[in-house]
């Protein structure tokens, strides 16, 4: 018999694995993963072709003056960070990578803050 916390852990790669098949990162438009634990976010722009991490931005990073949250408004805060650190690598670009997450409160000021400052995906 599989246990409720099997089950959700099955859901949560059976729904990672629908959304994932259906997108790819290039050099020119990486694929920007977020993740986002019960205390901080943590995202990523990742090269699929040659395997590596283009940028990296988390609400635990040095880069801030203050560890930031999981809240809309550090996720805001990050969305401008990851936008900026993208222009500056000359990327405009992005494939957006939800993982398992439903697009909307964390995810979507995301999203939309790194649309906000330049971004197209």
């Amino acid at each position: 018999m599989i246990s409720k916390i099997e089950k959700k852990v099955e859901s949560k790669i059976r729904r990672k694995n629908r959304v994932r098949k259906k997108i790819f990162g290039f050099p020119d438009r990486p694929r920007v993963s977020i993740y986002k634990s019960n205390k901080y976010i943590y995202a990523q722009a990742i090269d699929d072709v040659r395997e590596v991490t283009i940028a990296s931005v988390s609400s635990i990073s040095r880069e801030l003056e203050k560890k930031l949250g999981d809240t809309i408004e550090d996720a805001k805060i990050l969305g401008k960070m990851m936008a900026e650190k993208l222009i500056k690598k000359g990327i405009t670009k992005i494939v957006f990578d939800r993982n398992f997450y439903k697009y909307h409160g964390v995810i979507k000021a995301f999203a939309d803050a790194m649309r906000e400052n330049g971004i197209q995906f």
